[in-house]
Parts: C-alpha cells; sequence; structure tokens
C-alpha cells in the first residue's frame, strides 16, 4: 500500500509510521513525505528512513488551490492509495480532496467534534474535562469533520500537567495511527 504522509513539524507520528516493522512486513511502502515547513524535524526523521521529502511552502504560491495543485503534480507519478496527515498543519481544501476522494486520513488529539482545530491538547487540558482522546478520521471538507474511523480515550489523572496529559496523548496516537494502518492493509488484502 503506498502512501505519502504530510507533516508541519516535529513528525513523532510520522517516526512512529516509519520504524514499524510491521507495517513495512503488511507492506507499507512511504513514497513521500510532504512538509510546509523548511526547518521542520520531521525532515530529519524522514532523512534517517531515506524516504524522499517533499518541502513545499504556501507562501511560494499565489494561492492555496494552485499550493495544492502543485503537491498533486508530485504525488501522481507515485500512484498512491492513500494521503496519512500527521501533525499536518494546514487545512486541506477541495482541490487536493477532490485528487484523493476518500483516500486522505487525518488524526487529531482530541475525541471530536469537541476541541477540534488548533490547540487542542492545551484548550482540552484547561477545560478539565475528566477524559480526553484521540481521533482518527477521514478528511472532508470542514475541519476535523470527515467520518471517524477510530477514537480512544485518555483519561486525565488528578496529578495530570499539559506536558504530561500530551505525552500519553501522543503515546495514544502512535499506537492507534499504527494499528488503523495495519487495519488498511489487511482489509485491502481481503
Amino acid at each position: 500500500m503506498k502512501v505519502a504522509v504530510f507533516a508541519s513539524g516535529n513528525g513523532s507520528n510520522f517516526e512512529a509510521i516509519a520504524k514499524s516493522d510491521e507495517l513495512r512486513r503488511a507492506g507499507l511502502e512511504i513514497e513521500l513525505l510532504v512538509c510546509d515547513q523548511p526547518n521542520a524535524h520531521v525532515i530529519e526523521r524522514a532523512a534517517k528512513y531515506q524516504i524522499p521529502v517533499f518541502i513545499n511552502k504556501l507562501s511560494d504560491y499565489s494561492n492555496r488551490g494552485a499550493y495544492e495543485q502543485a503537491i498533486i503534480e508530485k504525488l501522481k507519478p507515485l500512484k498512491l492509495e492513500y494521503i496519512l496527515l500527521a501533525g499536518y498543519m494546514r487545512v486541506v481544501t477541495p482541490v487536493l480532496l477532490a485528487a484523493y476522494p476518500g483516500r486522505i486520513i487525518n488524526i487529531h488529539p482530541s475525541l471530536l467534534p469537541k476541541f477540534s482545530g488548533l490547540e487542542a491538547i492545551p484548550r482540552a487540558y484547561e477545560s478539565g474535562d475528566e477524559v480526553t482522546g484521540v481521533t482518527i478520521h477521514y478528511i472532508d471538507e470542514g475541519v476535523d469533520t470527515g467520518p471517524v474511523i477510530k477514537q480512544c480515550k485518555v483519561v486525565r489523572l488528578e496529578n495530570d500537567t499539559e506536558e504530561s496529559l500530551e505525552s500519553r496523548i501522543h503515546q495514544t496516537e502512535h499506537q492507534m495511527y499504527r494499528q488503523v494502518i495495519l487495519d488498511l492493509l489487511i482489509n485491502r488484502k481481503k
């Protein structure tokens, strides 16, 4: 199963996917990392796994449609089955959605629909909610509104700091994303 991963920052979810022997054995091939931030740490992580990188800055284009069209042109020859968003901090527009309908998956650090959009973990922490979590979903034209694939709860502990809660959320993300991808790999072989 050929995929591209889109990321903007640190890339811990990207690395959790890239280093998984189980996913590789099941047939996952990461063809490309698409990154919109030329100094993002995820680029170093991609180099570590010999995964090609396409750095594409929105500021180099007159509009978001042209920006995404450049991505599509880069992806076309790869014949991808899915695009996996892993900390990609751009809202996907209808241009990319039309090129990969029902084949773009996102991971979000909350139990959607709660705390959609940016800064989900700090907002969940500040809310005082006893339970937050992680959602993996297909992308649609809204912000974090697409059909849910899987959700997992993360309980807020009495002595949690925002950092300790964030750490547990990220651990949950890494496990969940690998499992969802493995399920896709297994189900496509049936």
